[in-house]
């Protein structure tokens, strides 16, 4: 499609969410101002246990598909838990929670909140991607490798655009593999003032920027 057919664009409120994100920093600061950083650690991750690695894992599988940082989850497991289940154990059950996420998040693209969504992107004169079975692995992974957009925003684009429900899980999941992992690892280190241990999970992380990039070359030019 040539760029005289595109509807014409609404610009996104970025104004009126860069005020909103200033007023709740401000907000924050004022509300912490004085505060122990060490402290305020410590007490969250109290928390945090004390809620359980069930509750924990629970809201991992189904707060990110309503906006929740992923990362905010990741970095702090493996700290949580780790003792209680050892990280591989804490690994493993981030990446399963991760799984079902992915699964939860295409659901209501594609199904449950659809109506909504679409009326959404069509606001704004933008227009669901066209997927079909020669570029639905391309542009997924287009999409997931692209720095910026949210994971959950992500999420709800390939399920608007209906890709493939198996190739969205697997190529979303290993997209968000080395990323989970690396989180996991260097949250541990950095909360646990281990340095080696944070050392490596951000050698983790800038080996999958790496492979990130070289992929998302690929891929791009397949995806157009």
């Amino acid at each position: 499609m040539s760029s005289q057919n595109l509807p014409k664009k609404k610009p996104l409120p970025w104004l009126k969410l860069a005020m909103l994100a200033v007023v709740l920093l401000a907000g924050a600061f004022v509300l912490l101002r004085g505060a122990n950083p060490r402290e305020l650690i410590d007490q969250g991750m109290s928390l945090v246990r004390l809620a359980g690695p069930v509750a924990f894992f629970a809201a991992m599988a189904v707060l990110p598909a309503a906006g929740a940082p992923l990362m905010a989850f990741t970095l702090s497991a493996g700290e949580a838990f780790g003792a209680q289940l050892s990280m591989g154990g804490v690994i493993a059950l981030s990446l399963a929670m991760i799984a079902l996420n992915l699964a939860l998040t295409y659901w209501l693209a594609r199904y449950a909140l659809r109506p909504l969504l679409t009326n959404l992107v069509t606001r704004y004169g933008y227009k669901i991607p066209s997927i079909t079975s020669k570029n639905a692995l391309s542009a997924t992974l287009v999409v997931r490798l692209t720095p910026g957009p949210p994971f959950f925003l992500q999420g709800y684009l390939l399920g608007l655009a209906e890709v493939p429900f198996k190739l969205y899980m697997i190529a979303s999941w290993l997209c968000v593999l080395p990323w989970a992992v690396g989180a996991l690892v260097m949250g541990k280190g950095i909360l646990n003032g281990n340095f080696k241990v944070a050392a490596t999970g951000v050698g983790v992380l800038v080996v999958a920027v790496v492979l990130v990039q070289l992929a998302r070359n690929k891929y791009a030019k397949r995806a157009d």
